[in-house]
Order: structure tokens, then C-alpha cells, then sequence
């Protein structure tokens, strides 16, 4: 056993499941995940997240390979001895009880003492800033009241791992936004290990240490949320993560890490060589719509085109252009707020620059 699989705290070791005994819908997944990081599985509905999750958690049966736990195997240890907190979308809060008695609960079913139990829910209320609501019931708190209290109860009895599958997606925006805010900063204060599922990509942006993509059953990238916006090794993630501007083309030429494409509009784009197979292959050209200037100095980027102004949408904090460049009509670009928008209109011709760095040239495309 290398060093890395034995610092794991959570590992996958070649699993797969499948629910028919014909198609996998996981296949093959290996997955180290450290003590104390907060990693969040990411992908479209269907791609094998969840039941990821539900595996770690002991509700679903691997059907090939070995999942541990702090080294120790645990296919064959049942849900209720994996020591493991669980926080759902649906919050799964005991009605009838209070919000006191639905903390106590899980610390009773482990026999621990009154006064013990008295000091934690009071602990973990005060964490999730609901000190003063332990005599309401669910039915009296709003839903991210409830979602916080769901929260507590999967700390309250000092788990090493908590999993959380999409818990903030019955929320509004602004709810849910603040909501992963106070739990990052309750994983930062507790250092529990967080395994998190979503299919909302900028939720997992602000949230977690490490993101694992994944799609029809497979890792496609793992790794730090810069690296997955700044560096997407293929064209899924670099369309799911983010806002992307994609062209299609064929390569022309490679010069060591740089190459030369032809895009279906016919002009010559130069990107960074991120994923292709050679002169000739056809590749996803993928490009930020920050990363567009309007209008720039001369010489100043590599990659200079005509564009016409299609649409100006206004957003506040920045300006939503649409426009035709390279043979593509939906070309997005953001354009900062108080830089150059005031003077830009509809039907406008202007110029676009990019650098050969930001346009990643990546595998073709078939689709999230």
C-alpha cells in the first residue's frame, strides 16, 4: 500500500455499481479524499454523484470493489455503526419534536448522558446561530432555519465525516448563497471532513477544497477550483464549470505547448495545446468570456478578430455582450462595469483580443 492511500481518510478502491447487473453507473472509480477537506462531487443529474454518496454512506451496496474509512474497510459495516452525519436536501427533521429533541436524539440512541447531551445541543445551536430556538418545533422555523438544524444534528455527536447531498437546493438564492458561506465556515472552524454533492457548479466553486467532476459513471477532472476554472483538462468540464465560450475547429499546427487552429469560420485561432491529439484532429477551442478584451491596443494579444455587437445586456457589476466573431453568433464577453461599455452599441463593429494562454484547445465536445 503507497503512502498516499494510506493518509486517505476516505478511499474508493476500483468501485462500481450497477443497479441491473448489466450497466455500470459507476465504473471503476478510484478516490482518495484527505482527513479535513471538504470535497464536493459535481455533475450533471445521472452522472453518479449521488449514488457515490449514498455507497460512502452504506445505503447502497458496491457491487464490485472496496470502500474505507480511516483504512478500515466498510462495504460490510451497516449505516447506523459508519459514525458518519447526514445532511439531505429535505431536511428529515422529526416533526413532532422539538428542535432541542431532534438534536438529543441522535446522542441518546448512543446512551450518552444527560448533562452530555444538554452541553452539545446547546454547543452545535450556538454554532448554526439558533441558540434561542431549541423549544420550536420545524413547523415554526423558516426552511434555512430548519436546513441549519439540520446541519447541527449531523454534527452534534462529533462525527469525522459528514455527507451532504444537494442540502440547499430547496432554498432561494440569497438563502442558499449565505447557507454556503456558514457552512464553509463551520468546516474551517470544525476541520471535519465534508463530502458534498451538488449539480451547482458555482456552489461548489465557493465551497470546496478539492471538486471531483463527474459524468456518465467517470472522474473526468479532480482537483482545486482554480485549477478547474483556470485549467479544464477536457471540453465537459471546461462547459459545466463556469461560462464558456467553445469553437470548433481542426488543428493546423503544434509548437511545443502552443498550436495553431483552424476554426470552422475559417480563421486562425493560436491556443494553448491542452488536450488534442495532433495536427489534423479536431478539437474545442474553450474561452472565458472575461478573458475577451474589447477594442484592445495594437500588438497587444496574438489573437485579434473582427466583431459585430449583437446584444448589450446590462447587469450591474458588468456588461453581457453578445456578438458575432469566427463564424460563431453566440459569442459571449463580460465586460467590467466603469471600463469601456458606455460607449458601446448594437450593431457596433469593434475588434476582440484574446491571449494563447486563456484559449484552451481540448478534446471535442459531444455534449453535458
Amino acid at each position: 500500500m503507497d503512502t498516499n492511500q494510506t493518509e486517505a481518510y476516505v478511499r474508493f478502491n476500483e468501485v462500481q455499481k450497477s443497479y441491473d447487473g448489466e450497466e455500470l453507473v459507476i465504473k471503476n472509480l478510484n478516490l482518495d479524499i484527505d482527513r479535513g477537506e471538504f470535497l464536493t462531487m459535481l455533475g450533471p443529474s445521472g452522472s453518479g454523484k449521488t449514488t457515490c454518496l449514498m455507497m460512502l454512506a452504506g445505503f447502497e451496496p458496491a457491487t464490485h470493489g472496496e470502500i474505507f474509512l480511516g483504512n478500515r474497510p466498510i462495504n460490510a459495516v451497516p449505516p447506523h455503526k459508519r459514525g458518519i452525519g447526514m445532511v439531505f436536501q429535505n431536511y428529515a427533521l422529526f416533526p413532532h419534536m422539538t428542535v432541542n429533541e431532534n438534536l438529543s436524539f441522535p446522542l441518546q440512541v448512543r446512551r450518552m448522558g444527560k448533562s452530555e447531551i444538554a452541553s452539545r445541543v446547546k454547543k452545535v445551536l450556538n454554532m448554526v446561530r439558533l441558540g434561542s430556538f431549541g423549544n420550536r418545533r420545524p413547523a415554526q422555523l423558516s426552511g434555512g432555519q430548519q436546513q441549519r438544524v439540520a446541519v447541527a444534528r449531523a454534527l452534534v455527536f462529533d462525527p469525522k465525516l459528514v455527507l451532504m447531498d444537494e442540502p440547499l437546493g430547496a432554498l432561494d438564492k440569497q438563502l442558499r448563497e449565505q447557507m454556503q458561506y456558514e457552512i464553509k465556515h463551520i468546516h474551517e472552524d470544525l476541520k471535519v471532513t465534508v463530502v458534498y454533492v451538488t449539480h451547482d457548479q458555482s456552489e461548489a466553486l465557493t465551497m470546496s477544497n478539492r471538486i471531483c467532476v463527474f459524468n456518465d459513471g467517470v472522474v473526468q477532472q479532480l482537483a482545486s477550483p482554480q485549477d478547474l476554472y483556470e485549467r479544464p483538462e477536457n471540453a465537459f468540464v471546461a462547459q459545466f464549470i463556469g461560462e464558456n465560450n467553445t469553437l470548433m475547429g481542426s488543428v493546423t499546427s503544434i509548437n511545443g505547448e502552443s498550436c495553431q487552429v483552424q476554426v470552422d469560420g475559417g480563421d486562425q485561432v493560436q491556443a494553448l495545446k491542452a488536450n488534442v491529439e495532433g495536427v489534423g484532429s479536431r478539437t474545442t477551442l474553450s474561452l472565458r468570456p472575461e478573458r475577451v478584451e474589447v477594442n484592445p491596443e495594437p500588438g497587444k494579444y496574438p489573437n485579434l478578430f473582427d466583431a459585430r455587437i449583437e446584444e448589450l445586456i446590462y447587469l450591474g457589476d458588468h456588461l453581457r455582450t453578445r456578438a458575432s466573431v469566427c463564424g460563431q453568433d453566440d459569442f459571449i464577453v463580460k465586460i467590467p462595469n466603469a471600463t469601456q461599455h458606455t460607449i458601446l452599441q448594437e450593431g457596433d463593429m469593434v475588434k476582440f483580443g484574446w491571449s494563447v494562454e486563456d484559449c484552451r484547445a481540448l478534446d471535442v465536445f459531444k455534449g453535458v
